[in-house]
């Protein structure tokens, strides 16, 4: 049996375990097979070979202990794991992209009016607009909600630097960038016989809303 002195001094000893890191080029190629089904697919999304990418995956499933993907003749699909990493590596990799964005992009500053409808300004923009700050926290970015037609006026008072419109189907696009279109299709609350009634009792937007006009036009 050893004996310390009880007159020495002691450090205390830690137990370090080394914890493998994530390599970004094998996330990439991750999220590359999880996305397109095949390794051949994502092979050429990398720019790598299948059989690269299969080493790749198979030390990351070795240095996390877990399966990710459930490999079929095929096709292949993420496990529970593999879901989860997928969740994690799109972060990752985002990040990463940010991080660098940062060091390498002029550094820009000022002021920027968007207009936006009410339902883009709620459901879309607050993501778009939480990156876009991590990105360029020195810009001052003034949101304003309203109709299409009254952002559009703001525009073109010079009040707005850009703005995003509703346009209907059949007035077309005659100025600006097309970014998302979508159909329209009608909604009722399930089991409900509204549809049955006549006159048929529907909510519809206000006045001078492009889907307004479409909403009646389809109705005649």
């Amino acid at each position: 049996m050893l004996k310390s002195d009880p007159g020495q001094k002691t450090e205390p000893r830690g137990v370090f375990v080394k914890i493998p890191l994530l390599d970004n080029d094998v996330l990439r190629s991750f999220v590359a097979i999880a996305e397109s089904g095949t390794f051949t697919s994502a092979a050429k999304v990398v720019h790598r070979t299948p059989s690269a990418l299969s080493m790749q995956i198979k030390q990351l499933e070795k240095n996390l202990g877990k399966t990710l993907f459930i490999r079929e003749p095929r096709h292949v699909t993420l496990t529970a794991e593999g879901e989860v990493l997928l969740d994690y590596s799109r972060r990752l990799l985002r990040l990463n992209e940010e991080a660098v964005q940062h060091f390498l992009s002029p550094t820009l500053e000022g002021k920027v009016g968007i207009g936006t409808s009410d339902d883009v300004g709620t459901r879309i923009l607050p993501e778009v607009l939480a990156e876009f700050a991590r990105s360029y926290p020195a810009v001052l970015v003034d949101v304003v909600v309203g109709s299409s037609k009254q952002n559009l006026a703001r525009l073109d008072a010079g009040e707005l630097d850009m703005t995003l419109v509703t346009v209907a189907d059949e007035g077309g696009i005659t100025r600006g960038e097309l970014v998302h279109e979508e159909p329209l299709v009608w909604a009722g609350r399930e089991g409900s016989s509204a549809f049955q009634r006549s006159p048929l009792p529907i909510a519809m937007a206000h006045e001078g809303c492009a889907w307004r006009r479409m909403t009646l036009r389809a109705l005649d």
